[in-house]
């Protein structure tokens, strides 16, 4: 297992090697791999590593990702990074930064009054200038403060650069919000500039496509509206995600009932490939015990649709009672009972290990299509 010094080498030898066209050796590369569900690296290695961060990328590359999972947001000048919340207070140093102290404000979000110091109010100096660090309190600590927020573009890099075929899923991030606040030129939105970059990068293709093959790639969102509009804009595979069953749609308004129902799932199949469910909306849990399956699963693979659910969690306080403190039989639930083709996890490692134990190679999961 290397040491984070090992991997603070390869980022250097990362970086001196990218460029704007990506990596130029794909078809040399170990491929990915399409016989059993995938390993989705949940902001990278956050379980260990403060999230979307290049050493997250990078650890979460050694220990088995097959896709590196980054949020996308706007900077106040445009420029696309890679970070999960709208506000900077959780998991950055913001506080610490009395130059920024007259920045704090409150804006609606998805229908919410939110305050903090706003991503969309910082220029990409700025955001660079802040320090990254770890979310839960009850995870590794040594870590904070010692990395910055990456773009979008250094992201990529990271993927195309490894000594394997790595694919990257992005996802377009609270796309209303960023469109209110972030203006570009000739009118273009957030969705253009995120489809841009894929474009200038090599990312195309329909799933499970020769191009998509040597450039693996899922964009999600929870917008149907955004997914839609960039149906019209790339062929790169998309995903719907599917957040709790009280929360209404981004851009929408829907529920949760009209968005699972199964005329919307037959309507929304013509632009994704794929849906992300909050797991206890798949398995719901009552006092920290699994009840019965729902249908979604079996509803959505009907319509030849991937289920990739997120978040996998190897704390105590994650895993219902009946995986008796094991992760492994979480994922060996997911895997074997309910049927999904992959799994969002932060503790990516984990995941690879059990499917490495337990997986048949040359049984293809995912068919061609």
């Amino acid at each position: 297992m290397a040491s984070i010094r090992n991997i603070s080498i390869l980022l250097f030898l990362v970086l001196g090697i990218a460029n704007a066209k990506g990596n130029t050796n794909q078809q040399a590369k170990q491929p990915i791999q399409t016989f059993r569900p995938y390993n989705l690296a949940h902001r990278g290695a956050c379980g260990e590593i403060p999230e979307e961060t290049t050493h997250a990328y990078l650890r979460a590359i050694e220990i088995g990702a097959d896709f590196i999972e980054a949020d996308i947001l706007a900077s106040k000048d445009g420029q696309l990074v890679c970070f999960h919340d709208v506000t900077l207070d959780d998991t950055t140093d913001i506080n610490n930064h009395t130059e920024f102290s007259d920045r704090k404000r409150t804006y609606e979000v998805e229908r919410v009054n939110v305050t903090g110091y706003f991503l969309v109010d910082f220029t990409l100096e700025e955001l660079k200038s802040l320090k990254v660090k770890q979310r839960y309190s009850f995870r590794d600590q040594q870590y904070n403060g010692k990395y910055s927020i990456i773009t979008f573009e250094e992201y990529i890099t990271i993927a195309l650069n490894a000594d394997r075929t790595v694919g990257i899923y992005p996802e377009i991030k609270n796309p209303v919000h960023v469109n209110e606040h972030v203006k570009w030129s000739n009118g273009k939105t957030f969705e253009d500039i995120f489809v841009e970059t894929l474009l200038k990068y090599g990312y195309k293709g329909t799933y499970l496509s020769e191009s998509w093959l040597k450039q693996p790639i899922f964009i999600q969102c929870f917008g149907p509206a955004s997914l839609i509009y960039l149906s019209n804009k790339t062929d790169s595979p998309k995903i719907f995600l599917i957040d709790d069953v009280s929360v209404r749609t981004q851009d929408t308004n829907q529920s949760y009932a009209e968005i699972t129902s199964d005329s919307y799932l037959s309507y929304i199949s013509q632009y994704v490939v794929g849906i992300g469910p909050w797991k206890d909306t798949v398995v719901p849990p009552i006092n920290n015990y699994l009840t019965p399956p729902t249908d979604l699963v079996e509803r959505a693979h009907a319509l030849n649709l991937e289920v990739h659910p997120y978040t996998f969690r190897n704390e105590n306080k994650y895993l219902p009672f009946d995986f008796h403190q094991d992760p492994y039989q979480e994922f060996d639930y997911w895997i074997n009972q309910i049927g999904v083709d992959g799994l969002f996890t932060d503790f990516t490692g984990s995941f690879y290990l059990y499917q490495e134990h337990t997986s048949v190679p040359g049984k293809t999961h995912h068919p061609v299509l």
